[in-house]
Protein backbone atom coordinates (compact mmCIF):
# COMPACT_ATOMS: atom_id res chain seq x y z
CA UNK A 1 0.00 0.00 0.00
CA UNK A 2 1.35 3.41 -0.96
CA UNK A 3 2.05 5.97 1.74
CA UNK A 4 -0.17 9.08 1.73
CA UNK A 5 2.66 11.03 0.10
CA UNK A 6 3.29 8.40 -2.58
CA UNK A 7 -0.40 8.04 -3.34
CA UNK A 8 -0.83 11.83 -3.59
CA UNK A 9 2.11 12.14 -5.99
CA UNK A 10 0.81 9.28 -8.15
CA UNK A 11 -2.51 11.10 -8.38
CA UNK A 12 -0.93 14.45 -9.24
CA UNK A 13 1.38 12.92 -11.84
CA UNK A 14 -1.41 11.00 -13.58
CA UNK A 15 0.10 7.72 -12.43
CA UNK A 16 -1.40 4.78 -10.56
CA UNK A 17 -2.74 5.70 -7.13
CA UNK A 18 -4.04 2.70 -5.17
CA UNK A 19 -6.90 4.67 -3.55
CA UNK A 20 -8.36 8.13 -3.41
CA UNK A 21 -5.94 10.52 -1.76
CA UNK A 22 -7.94 11.60 1.27
CA UNK A 23 -8.20 15.36 1.75
CA UNK A 24 -5.00 16.85 3.24
CA UNK A 25 -3.63 13.54 4.58
CA UNK A 26 -0.49 13.80 2.43
CA UNK A 27 0.21 17.44 3.26
CA UNK A 28 1.76 18.54 6.55
CA UNK A 29 0.54 22.14 6.49
CA UNK A 30 2.98 24.59 8.05
CA UNK A 31 1.65 28.00 9.08
CA UNK A 32 5.14 28.98 8.72
CA UNK A 33 6.52 32.43 9.32
CA UNK A 34 7.02 34.77 12.27
CA UNK A 35 4.45 37.00 10.57
CA UNK A 36 1.80 34.47 11.65
CA UNK A 37 2.82 35.02 15.27
CA UNK A 38 3.20 38.77 15.11
CA UNK A 39 -0.14 39.17 13.36
CA UNK A 40 -2.36 36.19 14.28
CA UNK A 41 -5.69 35.72 12.52
CA UNK A 42 -8.81 36.80 14.34
CA UNK A 43 -10.79 33.99 15.94
CA UNK A 44 -14.47 33.28 15.40
CA UNK A 45 -16.58 35.59 17.55
CA UNK A 46 -13.52 37.42 18.91
CA UNK A 47 -12.29 40.99 18.47
CA UNK A 48 -11.07 42.08 15.01
CA UNK A 49 -7.35 41.67 14.25
CA UNK A 50 -5.02 43.53 11.92
CA UNK A 51 -2.71 41.74 9.49
CA UNK A 52 0.83 42.73 8.57
CA UNK A 53 -0.33 45.06 5.79
CA UNK A 54 -2.73 46.87 8.09
CA UNK A 55 -5.98 45.28 6.90
CA UNK A 56 -8.51 44.63 9.68
CA UNK A 57 -10.38 41.31 9.78
CA UNK A 58 -13.31 40.06 11.79
CA UNK A 59 -14.93 36.63 11.99
CA UNK A 60 -18.57 36.90 13.03
CA UNK A 61 -20.13 33.81 14.54
CA UNK A 62 -22.08 31.73 12.05
CA UNK A 63 -19.89 32.73 9.08
CA UNK A 64 -17.36 30.45 7.34
CA UNK A 65 -14.25 32.53 7.93
CA UNK A 66 -12.68 35.94 8.57
CA UNK A 67 -13.66 38.90 6.41
CA UNK A 68 -11.90 42.25 5.92
CA UNK A 69 -13.45 45.26 7.63
CA UNK A 70 -13.92 47.86 4.91
CA UNK A 71 -16.04 50.60 6.42
CA UNK A 72 -14.58 54.14 6.18
CA UNK A 73 -12.95 53.80 9.59
CA UNK A 74 -11.07 50.59 8.74
CA UNK A 75 -10.51 50.66 4.96
CA UNK A 76 -6.77 50.64 4.28
CA UNK A 77 -6.39 52.44 0.93
CA UNK A 78 -8.75 55.40 1.08
CA UNK A 79 -7.29 57.42 -1.79
CA UNK A 80 -5.91 55.32 -4.63
CA UNK A 81 -3.96 58.16 -6.20
CA UNK A 82 -1.93 58.44 -2.98
CA UNK A 83 -1.85 54.72 -2.21
CA UNK A 84 1.77 54.83 -1.07
CA UNK A 85 0.69 56.93 1.90
CA UNK A 86 -1.39 53.98 3.12
CA UNK A 87 0.43 50.90 1.89
CA UNK A 88 3.84 50.00 3.27
CA UNK A 89 5.60 46.68 2.76
CA UNK A 90 5.69 44.68 5.99
CA UNK A 91 8.92 43.49 7.48
CA UNK A 92 10.31 40.36 5.84
CA UNK A 93 13.42 39.72 7.96
CA UNK A 94 13.07 38.21 11.42
CA UNK A 95 15.51 37.17 14.17
CA UNK A 96 16.44 33.50 14.12
CA UNK A 97 14.83 32.92 17.51
CA UNK A 98 11.45 33.73 15.95
CA UNK A 99 11.97 30.94 13.43
CA UNK A 100 13.02 28.34 15.99
CA UNK A 101 9.61 26.85 16.78
CA UNK A 102 8.65 26.91 13.08
CA UNK A 103 11.74 24.92 12.13
CA UNK A 104 11.08 22.55 15.02
CA UNK A 105 7.53 21.86 13.84
CA UNK A 106 8.67 21.20 10.26
CA UNK A 107 11.40 18.87 11.52
CA UNK A 108 8.76 16.71 13.24
CA UNK A 109 7.20 15.74 9.90
CA UNK A 110 7.95 12.28 8.55
CA UNK A 111 8.88 13.29 5.01
CA UNK A 112 8.55 9.70 3.81
CA UNK A 113 4.79 9.89 4.50
CA UNK A 114 3.89 13.55 4.07
CA UNK A 115 5.05 16.59 2.13
CA UNK A 116 6.16 19.50 4.28
CA UNK A 117 3.82 22.14 2.90
CA UNK A 118 4.33 25.87 3.29
CA UNK A 119 1.07 27.81 3.61
CA UNK A 120 0.80 31.34 2.25
CA UNK A 121 -2.18 33.66 2.08
CA UNK A 122 -3.62 35.95 0.89
CA UNK A 123 -2.57 35.93 -2.74
CA UNK A 124 -2.29 38.90 -5.07
CA UNK A 125 -5.95 39.34 -6.00
CA UNK A 126 -7.30 38.73 -2.51
CA UNK A 127 -4.75 41.07 -1.00
CA UNK A 128 -5.66 43.75 -3.56
CA UNK A 129 -9.36 43.75 -2.80
CA UNK A 130 -8.81 43.38 0.95
CA UNK A 131 -7.02 46.72 0.85
CA UNK A 132 -9.54 48.71 -1.16
CA UNK A 133 -12.72 46.55 -1.05
CA UNK A 134 -13.97 44.33 -3.84
CA UNK A 135 -16.06 46.90 -5.69
CA UNK A 136 -13.29 49.50 -5.78
CA UNK A 137 -10.74 46.89 -6.80
CA UNK A 138 -12.80 45.66 -9.73
CA UNK A 139 -13.52 49.21 -10.94
CA UNK A 140 -9.86 50.18 -10.54
CA UNK A 141 -8.77 47.32 -12.80
CA UNK A 142 -10.54 49.24 -15.55
CA UNK A 143 -9.98 52.83 -14.51
CA UNK A 144 -6.53 52.80 -12.84
CA UNK A 145 -4.61 49.89 -14.36
CA UNK A 146 -1.18 51.52 -13.90
CA UNK A 147 -1.69 51.98 -10.17
CA UNK A 148 -3.03 48.43 -9.76
CA UNK A 149 0.05 47.09 -11.55
CA UNK A 150 2.24 49.08 -9.14
CA UNK A 151 0.41 47.65 -6.13
CA UNK A 152 0.64 44.11 -7.52
CA UNK A 153 4.37 44.63 -8.06
CA UNK A 154 4.80 45.51 -4.38
CA UNK A 155 2.74 42.52 -3.26
CA UNK A 156 4.76 40.24 -5.53
CA UNK A 157 8.05 41.58 -4.19
CA UNK A 158 6.83 40.89 -0.66
CA UNK A 159 5.78 37.33 -1.49
CA UNK A 160 9.15 36.58 -3.06
CA UNK A 161 11.05 37.88 -0.04
CA UNK A 162 8.88 35.85 2.32
CA UNK A 163 9.25 32.78 0.10
CA UNK A 164 13.03 33.05 0.26
CA UNK A 165 12.99 33.07 4.07
CA UNK A 166 10.43 30.28 4.41
CA UNK A 167 12.33 28.07 1.97
CA UNK A 168 15.64 28.68 3.75
CA UNK A 169 14.16 27.72 7.11
CA UNK A 170 11.78 24.78 6.55
CA UNK A 171 12.73 23.50 3.05
CA UNK A 172 9.16 22.75 1.98
CA UNK A 173 8.33 20.13 -0.63
CA UNK A 174 4.96 21.68 -1.44
CA UNK A 175 3.30 25.08 -1.35
CA UNK A 176 -0.34 25.69 -0.43
CA UNK A 177 -1.28 29.24 -1.43
CA UNK A 178 -4.64 31.02 -1.29
CA UNK A 179 -6.10 33.37 -3.88
CA UNK A 180 -9.83 33.12 -4.59
CA UNK A 181 -10.57 33.88 -8.23
CA UNK A 182 -14.30 33.31 -8.54
CA UNK A 183 -17.77 32.88 -7.13
CA UNK A 184 -19.82 29.69 -7.20
CA UNK A 185 -20.87 30.30 -10.80
CA UNK A 186 -18.23 32.41 -12.49
CA UNK A 187 -14.73 33.81 -12.30
CA UNK A 188 -14.42 37.38 -11.02
CA UNK A 189 -12.93 38.61 -14.29
CA UNK A 190 -12.40 37.61 -17.88
CA UNK A 191 -9.43 35.54 -18.97
CA UNK A 192 -7.96 38.56 -20.75
CA UNK A 193 -8.12 40.76 -17.66
CA UNK A 194 -6.82 37.94 -15.48
CA UNK A 195 -3.87 37.52 -17.81
CA UNK A 196 -3.22 41.27 -17.92
CA UNK A 197 -2.92 41.67 -14.16
CA UNK A 198 -2.37 38.39 -12.35
CA UNK A 199 -0.91 35.74 -14.62
CA UNK A 200 2.71 36.87 -14.92
CA UNK A 201 3.20 37.93 -11.27
CA UNK A 202 1.69 34.68 -9.99
CA UNK A 203 3.74 32.69 -12.51
CA UNK A 204 6.85 34.44 -11.20
CA UNK A 205 5.97 33.56 -7.61
CA UNK A 206 5.33 29.89 -8.36
CA UNK A 207 8.47 29.61 -10.47
CA UNK A 208 10.52 30.92 -7.56
CA UNK A 209 9.13 28.29 -5.19
CA UNK A 210 9.72 25.52 -7.71
CA UNK A 211 13.21 26.73 -8.58
CA UNK A 212 14.01 26.43 -4.88
CA UNK A 213 12.96 22.89 -4.08
CA UNK A 214 9.15 22.91 -4.04
CA UNK A 215 7.84 19.93 -5.96
CA UNK A 216 4.09 20.58 -5.92
CA UNK A 217 2.15 23.84 -6.01
CA UNK A 218 -1.37 23.60 -4.57
CA UNK A 219 -3.53 26.64 -5.24
CA UNK A 220 -6.70 27.30 -3.22
CA UNK A 221 -9.65 28.94 -4.94
CA UNK A 222 -12.98 27.65 -3.62
CA UNK A 223 -14.98 28.68 -6.63
CA UNK A 224 -15.96 28.08 -10.19
CA UNK A 225 -12.76 28.37 -12.19
CA UNK A 226 -12.55 25.81 -14.97
CA UNK A 227 -12.25 28.54 -17.62
CA UNK A 228 -8.96 29.58 -15.97
CA UNK A 229 -7.37 26.12 -16.14
CA UNK A 230 -5.08 26.99 -19.07
CA UNK A 231 -3.80 29.95 -17.04
CA UNK A 232 -3.42 27.78 -13.94
CA UNK A 233 -1.26 25.33 -15.85
CA UNK A 234 0.80 28.15 -17.38
CA UNK A 235 1.34 29.58 -13.89
CA UNK A 236 2.79 26.28 -12.70
CA UNK A 237 -0.11 25.13 -10.54
CA UNK A 238 -0.19 21.36 -10.04
CA UNK A 239 -3.27 21.04 -7.82
CA UNK A 240 -6.36 23.24 -7.75
CA UNK A 241 -7.74 22.90 -4.24
CA UNK A 242 -11.26 24.10 -3.47
CA UNK A 243 -12.82 23.37 -6.85
CA UNK A 244 -16.58 23.49 -6.34
CA UNK A 245 -18.91 20.93 -7.85
CA UNK A 246 -20.30 23.71 -10.07
CA UNK A 247 -17.27 22.92 -12.25
CA UNK A 248 -17.33 19.97 -14.64
CA UNK A 249 -15.14 17.86 -12.38
CA UNK A 250 -15.38 14.55 -14.30
CA UNK A 251 -14.19 16.25 -17.48
CA UNK A 252 -11.40 18.16 -15.72
CA UNK A 253 -10.14 15.09 -13.86
CA UNK A 254 -9.66 13.09 -17.04
CA UNK A 255 -8.77 15.80 -19.55
CA UNK A 256 -6.04 17.34 -17.41
CA UNK A 257 -4.66 14.30 -15.58
CA UNK A 258 -0.96 14.70 -15.00
CA UNK A 259 -1.21 18.43 -15.78
CA UNK A 260 -3.67 19.78 -13.20
CA UNK A 261 -5.31 17.80 -10.43
CA UNK A 262 -8.61 18.82 -8.87
CA UNK A 263 -8.76 18.70 -5.09
CA UNK A 264 -12.26 19.43 -3.81
CA UNK A 265 -15.76 18.61 -4.98
CA UNK A 266 -17.30 18.34 -1.50
CA UNK A 267 -18.78 21.82 -1.21
CA UNK A 268 -18.66 23.22 2.30
CA UNK A 269 -21.88 25.05 1.58
CA UNK A 270 -23.60 21.68 1.29
CA UNK A 271 -22.01 19.67 4.12
CA UNK A 272 -20.50 22.23 6.49
CA UNK A 273 -23.71 23.38 8.14
CA UNK A 274 -25.23 23.59 11.58
CA UNK A 275 -27.60 20.72 10.72
CA UNK A 276 -24.88 18.38 9.44
CA UNK A 277 -24.94 14.68 10.25
CA UNK A 278 -22.50 11.88 9.37
CA UNK A 279 -25.21 10.39 7.14
CA UNK A 280 -25.69 13.61 5.17
CA UNK A 281 -21.95 14.05 4.77
CA UNK A 282 -21.50 10.44 3.64
CA UNK A 283 -24.30 10.76 1.10
CA UNK A 284 -22.71 13.86 -0.46
CA UNK A 285 -19.21 12.36 -0.53
CA UNK A 286 -20.55 9.22 -2.22
CA UNK A 287 -22.52 11.30 -4.72
CA UNK A 288 -19.43 13.31 -5.70
CA UNK A 289 -17.18 10.25 -6.03
CA UNK A 290 -19.76 8.31 -8.05
CA UNK A 291 -20.20 11.35 -10.30
CA UNK A 292 -16.52 12.10 -10.95
CA UNK A 293 -15.50 8.42 -11.04
CA UNK A 294 -11.81 9.10 -11.62
CA UNK A 295 -8.63 8.27 -9.66
CA UNK A 296 -7.34 11.73 -10.58
CA UNK A 297 -9.66 13.55 -8.20
CA UNK A 298 -8.51 14.29 -4.66
CA UNK A 299 -11.82 14.40 -2.77
CA UNK A 300 -11.79 17.21 -0.27
CA UNK A 301 -13.90 19.82 1.45
CA UNK A 302 -13.61 23.05 -0.49
CA UNK A 303 -12.66 25.00 2.67
CA UNK A 304 -9.20 26.57 2.60
CA UNK A 305 -7.52 24.16 4.98
CA UNK A 306 -7.84 20.99 7.01
CA UNK A 307 -10.67 22.35 9.17
CA UNK A 308 -14.37 23.10 8.87
CA UNK A 309 -16.73 25.79 10.11
CA UNK A 310 -18.64 23.30 12.24
CA UNK A 311 -16.74 20.91 14.48
CA UNK A 312 -16.69 17.36 13.21
CA UNK A 313 -17.50 17.98 9.55
CA UNK A 314 -13.94 17.70 8.24
CA UNK A 315 -13.42 14.41 10.07
CA UNK A 316 -16.78 13.11 8.84
CA UNK A 317 -15.71 13.80 5.25
CA UNK A 318 -12.40 12.02 5.88
CA UNK A 319 -14.25 9.01 7.31
CA UNK A 320 -16.65 8.92 4.35
CA UNK A 321 -13.78 8.94 1.85
CA UNK A 322 -12.04 6.17 3.77
CA UNK A 323 -15.21 4.09 3.72
CA UNK A 324 -15.58 4.66 -0.03
CA UNK A 325 -11.99 3.59 -0.57
CA UNK A 326 -12.63 0.36 1.32
CA UNK A 327 -15.86 -0.56 -0.46
CA UNK A 328 -15.84 0.94 -3.92
CA UNK A 329 -12.41 1.97 -5.11
CA UNK A 330 -12.13 0.67 -8.67
CA UNK A 331 -8.48 1.24 -9.50
CA UNK A 332 -6.61 -1.05 -7.12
Amino acid sequence: MLTPKENFLETVRGGKPDRYSNQFEALALQWCSPQDVRHPDTECGKAPAQNAWGVWFEWPEGTPGPFPLQDPEHLLIRDLEHWRNYLKMPETEFPEEEWAWIVEEADKVDRSRQLVTAVFWPGLFENSHHMMNMENCMVNLYEEPEIIHEIIDMLTEYELKMARNIIDHIHPEALYRHDDWGSQRSTFMSNNMFREFYLEPTKKIYKFWKDNGVEVVIHHSDSYGETLIPEMIEMGIDVWQGALSTNNLPKIAEEYKGKLTVMGGVNNGIVDRADWTPEKVSAEVNRVLDWVDSPYLIPNCTFGGDISSFDGVYQAVTDAISAYNEKKYRWR
